[in-house]
């Protein structure tokens, strides 16, 4: 698997983000464009990447926290705080999930590895929110999936819903971080504004099934919730025209 670093800038702030492939096929193959969990591009993300890209797909990494940040060891406020700074600022959250979207883009296909027919979105938790505010801003994202959702309704409220593409939401329907009156609104969102759609709930699961690294509490690592995840997401975007 190649892991490539790309760089760019947003105001006066550098950030790193990446393209994840594996480098034995040959052939073209369609973009999904990743935007990871609060722990940005780390090791753990990078890791998803891997098993999401997997012989099928190249994966182009967000970064909305700023280079290096997924490297360096921080604490659970910590990481909260670093959220809270993206997730509060729209305008923020919108400019970077953009110029990170079109650099890597532009970048992959100059390697010529991607097919850019068929373009679609992943977030994990906070960097679920993140891919559904740009959505909302009516980025060209076919198909938007998101795990274990951290924000699912816009930071402000309001905002239209210029949502282009089919959505798959899969959930926990024990998580307390994202509650199901949260998820009940964001249904309510994507039916008014007649947004093809669709919600996926593991009975009993929690938040963060799909972070191996979650173990404690209101989130907590489910395997076979993940695997799963993962076939709803490839059905998903295998089905999408």
């Amino acid at each position: 698997m190649v892991e490539k670093k790309v760089a760019y800038q947003v105001g006066d702030r550098q950030f790193e983000g990446m393209i994840v492939y594996d480098d034995g096929v040959k052939t073209k193959r369609p973009v999904i464009f990743m935007q990871p969990d609060w722990k940005g591009v780390s090791p753990d993300t990078i890791a998803q990447a891997r098993t999401v890209a997997g012989k099928d797909y190249v994966v182009l990494m967000a970064d909305m926290f700023g280079a290096g940040y997924g490297e360096q060891p921080k604490t659970r406020e910590e990481l909260a705080a670093g959220m809270r700074a993206v997730h509060t600022d729209l305008a923020f959250t919108i400019a970077c999930g953009g110029k990170a979207y079109d650099t890597l883009l532009a970048q992959a296909n100059s390697l010529g590895v991607v097919d850019a027919a068929k373009k679609t979105a992943i977030g994990y938790c906070a960097g679920g929110g993140f891919v559904l505010e740009q959505a909302r801003a009516g980025t060209d994202f076919e198909a938007v999936v998101v795990l274990h959702v951290t924000n699912p309704n816009p930071v402000v409220a309001g905002t239209p819903c210029n949502i282009k593409g089919r959505v798959l939401a899969i959930h926990g329907s024990a998580d307390s971080i994202t509650p199901k009156p949260m998820m009940d609104e964001f249904e309510r969102e994507l039916t008014e504004a007649k947004v093809d759609w669709q919600v996926m709930m593991f009975g009993g699961a929690v938040h963060s099934f799909c972070d191996p690294t979650a173990n404690a509490g209101a989130t907590q690592y489910d395997e076979k919730l993940c695997r799963k995840s993962y076939k709803m997401m490839q059905d998903f975007f295998a089905e999408t025209r």
